[in-house]
């Protein structure tokens, strides 16, 4: 074969540095964002923050504008004009809100020792132990116990079945029907290590039933009063029966003294009935807000959170050197100035992008700061995208990790979308304001007689949300509340 030439013709999408650039600042959090300016100032001496610069509208103007209307409530295009030389403190706003829970080892962080090599170290130990999740703890305890290389094995396969909330998500024969054909084991093997296992921390765990997990953590008890006696015995026979009935009726069924009974229902409160819970590979989140909400003259308005447009300048000095600096010098400088002006007029680009995003969804989901979730209205991406004539991947980018501080709380700019469900005058509602209202259902639900998914589906088809008990048993798994028989309490 003779090799020939052809000239073809096509089109193809660049990406310019400075496109990439302004991509990926605008998906990164307030804290990426932070972390990555740091860089940026410690590489390039072109770049540098200007500390006598216009603060931009921040945290303390939405609190006075809160307190006092009209002391901090620019105009939306006002803001936005301001945003050339407008920007936030050296560091991000102090942590705003938590997500879920914060444990006891971010506190000793914050109060350890001055050594830095000790405080790193101890960082590096305490976020490991943050990180480790049920089953890497269980596995820790199973490799330290003195069970034979076969019970471990049996162990092993025991633990890849137990769920997040500590209980065995499988019967045992499903168990040893994994084990082969390495490993034929009776049902009374796996009984027995299933047992050692439940004897792990927490106490518990691996508990089929939660009579099964109940009776673990009371028969560890140093007591043997007729308290504990009377809790095991209604845990492994009355459980029902006390959810049932109530502790009185339950005492005048069995003939039980009422105190005593009354006794040994507190003992099982004292109880967990969840101990995987315990351990948890979630690490502690924190929020900083990307941008404020506060009203003004009667009107939601936006301002951005100091931190979202750092004050970043260039350095004259450097600047100066260029015109006589020898040529290698000369041409690293004008580099670096000119990642500086890309840097500056990125970060220029971000704030104006999540400042017009927040700004459009206060205006579209006003009613929910007016009167809370149940008023929140159905918005999808494209929505917001046609308004603002931008592409609907940059407001994706834009409601990630980005958070908007409102009177009513801390949300991720994602909260305020969701898909839309018919209501029965011909309109919509949205998904989280159902959501809203089956917890208000349930918070107001009597405490022995809860309501059903199929009960809820008819509350709120009198309400006029037309939706099906499986949807709504989507939307309750969604907000983590149980089922019906799992809420039922003991009054």
């Amino acid at each position: 074969m003779k090799p020939i030439l052809q000239l073809r013709m096509g089109q193809q999408l660049t990406l310019t540095p400075q496109l990439r650039q302004a991509i990926r600042l605008l998906q990164m959090s307030t804290m990426e964002l932070d972390t990555e300016i740091n860089v940026a100032l410690e590489s390039n001496p072109l770049l540098e923050r200007e500390e006598d610069a216009e603060p931009l509208p921040g945290g303390e103007n939405v609190a006075a504008a809160e307190a006092n209307e009209g002391a901090g409530g620019e105009e939306r295009s006002e803001i936005v004009e301001s945003s050339d030389n407008a920007d936030g403190s050296e560091s991000t706003e102090l942590v705003d809100s938590l997500l879920d829970y914060e444990p006891d080892w971010d506190h000793e962080i914050s109060s350890g020792s001055s050594s830095s090599g000790d405080s790193e170290e101890r960082l590096e130990t305490l976020q490991g132990a943050a990180t480790e999740d049920l089953h890497d703890h269980l596995l820790w305890q199973l490799a330290l116990s003195p069970l034979s290389p076969r019970d471990c094995a049996i162990g092993r396969a025991l633990i890849d079945a137990i769920g997040d909330d500590g209980y065995l998500q499988v019967d045992l024969h499903e168990v040893q029907s994994t084990l082969l054909p390495e490993i034929e084991a009776n049902l009374d093997e796996i009984q027995a290590v299933l047992h050692q296992i439940q004897h792990f921390d927490p106490l518990g765990v691996g508990a089929r039933s939660l009579s099964e997990c109940l009776g673990v953590q009371l028969r560890a008890l140093e007591d043997d009063s007729p308290t504990k006696a009377l809790a095991l015995k209604l845990v492994q026979h009355h459980l029902e029966d006390l959810a049932r009935l109530g502790t009185a009726k339950l005492a005048q069924q069995l003939k039980l003294d009422p105190d005593l009974v009354n006794a040994a229902v507190a003992l099982l409160k004292r109880m967990d009935p969840k101990p995987g819970a315990q351990v948890s590979a979630e690490q502690v989140e924190y929020v900083s807000p990307d941008a404020y909400v506060f009203r003004h003259g009667g009107v939601w308005r936006v301002s951005l959170a100091a931190g979202c447009l750092p004050k970043l300048g260039i350095n004259r000095q450097y600047e100066a050197m260029i015109g006589v600096a020898a040529r290698g010098d000369a041409t690293y400088l004008r580099g670096q100035l000119q990642e500086a002006r890309w840097l500056i007029r990125s970060l220029e680009t971000r704030a104006d992008t999540i400042l017009r995003v927040a700004d459009c969804i206060v205006r579209q989901q006003s009613a929910f700061l007016e009167h809370g979730p149940e008023a929140m209205r159905p918005l999808v991406l494209r929505e917001v995208a046609e308004e603002l004539e931008l592409h609907e991947s940059t407001i994706s980018r834009v409601t990630t990790r980005k958070y908007l501080h409102t009177p009513r709380g801390t949300f991720e700019f994602k909260h305020f979308f969701s898909s839309g469900v018919s209501t029965v005058d011909g309109g919509s509602a949205s998904s989280t304001a159902i959501q809203a209202m089956i917890k208000r259902l349930i918070d107001a639900e009597a405490p022995r007689k809860p309501l059903s998914d199929a009960r809820l589906a008819d509350l709120l088809q009198a309400e006029g949300i037309t939706v099906a008990r499986r949807t709504v048993a989507k939307y309750r798994e969604a907000m983590n509340i149980p089922s019906s028989n799992e809420r039922q309490r003991v009054s």
